[in-house]
């Protein structure tokens, strides 16, 4: 059942250097620093989380990654590559965290508000599993998932696809998965899930240093919204 007084929210970031379209894409350089520690600096303006770790994996090539976070003064945990899953729910009780904020490195334009507004969604309600991932509005590059500890401690027991333990979460959103998880969607109020704000190829970067060279430091993403070329162009067509 859902930890509806649980107190203590920790996020915690999957990051590592060996990803297969853009290596080494999360210690990338942005307006001047990584976008990792871009990414950091803008989760922890959240209000409603305790703390912000980093789950990287055992690999040498993820050093960078733990060093990058150990001048930061940022938490790590080091895990399984292809266990994301178990790394994770490892990760989570390292912080002992009562609910996770699942995110993921590729998303240097997240915005803390997101993660508030998903997180008191979901402490209202009554729900093992709240985000804004299933029923999609926000950009691609805003995803927020907010889970029990409990929640995810039974998807490591459960999950027994090499798939459900490298995607994390797809155990509880698996339309063919048996399991009976409360869920709860984070919906806002206009559809921009056409607009694409996560780094995982060289346009990606290309596009995301444009929103970090022309915008204020620490932005909203309400900020980035209305210098993006393609939301111009859907606003266009809605008038």
């Amino acid at each position: 059942m859902p930890l509806l007084e649980a107190k203590r929210a920790i996020a915690i970031i999957q990051a590592r250097m060996t990803s297969t379209r853009l290596p080494g894409k999360v210690l990338m350089d942005l307006a001047g620093r990584p976008a990792l520690e871009q990414m950091l600096r803008r989760v922890q303006q959240s209000v409603h989380l305790d703390d912000v770790i980093v789950a990287t994996t055992v690999n040498a090539t993820d050093g960078p990654v733990v060093e990058l976070c150990e001048r930061l003064g940022v938490s790590v945990f080091r895990g399984d590559e292809t266990d994301v899953l178990g790394r994770f729910h490892a990760a989570a009780i390292q912080a002992e965290a009562d609910i996770v904020v699942r995110l993921t490195g590729d998303c240097p334009m997240h915005d803390a508000t997101i993660i508030d507004m998903c997180l008191e969604k979901f402490r209202e309600g009554d729900c093992d599993y709240c985000s804004n991932v299933v029923r999609r509005s926000y950009p691609d590059g805003l995803d927020t998932e907010v889970l029990t500890i409990d929640t995810l401690a039974r998807c490591d027991r459960e999950a027994d696809s090499d798939y459900w333990r490298e995607h994390v979460t797809t155990y509880i959103r698996d339309v063919d998965n048996p399991g009976d998880f409360l869920l709860d969607h984070f919906v806002g109020a206009e559809d921009y899930s056409e607009l694409r704000w996560t780094l995982d190829t060289e346009f990606d970067l290309k596009r995301i240093r444009t929103f970090f060279d022309r915008l204020p430091d620490r932005f909203s993403w309400r900020e980035a919204l209305y210098i993006d070329p393609l939301f111009e162009t859907l606003n266009g067509e809605e008038n």
